[in-house]
C-alpha cells in the first residue's frame, strides 16, 4: 500500500530506526516496523485484517481513523488515504479498496486523557 506520515517530523522518525528506538524504546520500535512491514506489503486494507496485529476501525471520537496493536495498550493510529475514504453501500469502510494510508502516530486511547497520538 501507499504510505505517507501526518507530519514530516513523523516520517523522518519513523524512517529512522535509531531514533525510533531512542524515542520509543526497543520493544515498540520493534512492533512500529512490523507493523509498517505489512502495511507497505499490503496491497489494501482488507488484507492487514488477516494478519496478526489486529488492524480494526475505530469509533465514537476517533470514528474514521484505523488502529493496529503495538505493546501493551499502544496502537499505531492511521487513515485511509487520500481522504474521502471508499465505503460500502452499508457505509462501512471498503478495505479492497483501501490501497493507501497516512500514519497518525502512536496512542495509548484507552487513557481519556491522550487525544492525539505522538
Amino acid at each position: 500500500m501507499n504510505l505517507a506520515f501526518l507530519t514530516e517530523k513523523l516520517r523522518k522518525e519513523f524512517e529512522d530506526a535509531r531514533a525510533l528506538q531512542r524515542n520509543r524504546g526497543q520493544e515498540q520500535a520493534e512492533k512500529i516496523r512490523t507493523r509498517m512491514a505489512q502495511i507497505d506489503a499490503a496491497e489494501h486494507w482488507a488484507e492487514l485484517k488477516l494478519l496478526p496485529g489486529h488492524h480494526h476501525e475505530l469509533t465514537a471520537d476517533k470514528s474514521g481513523l484505523l488502529a493496529c496493536d503495538l505493546n501493551g495498550n499502544y496502537r499505531l493510529i492511521y487513515e485511509p488515504w487520500p481522504q474521502p475514504p471508499p465505503r460500502r453501500e452499508d457505509g462501512g469502510l471498503d478495505g479492497e479498496s483501501v490501497t493507501g494510508v497516512r500514519i497518525h502516530g502512536v496512542l495509548d486511547y484507552h487513557e481519556s486523557k491522550n487525544k492525539k497520538p505522538r
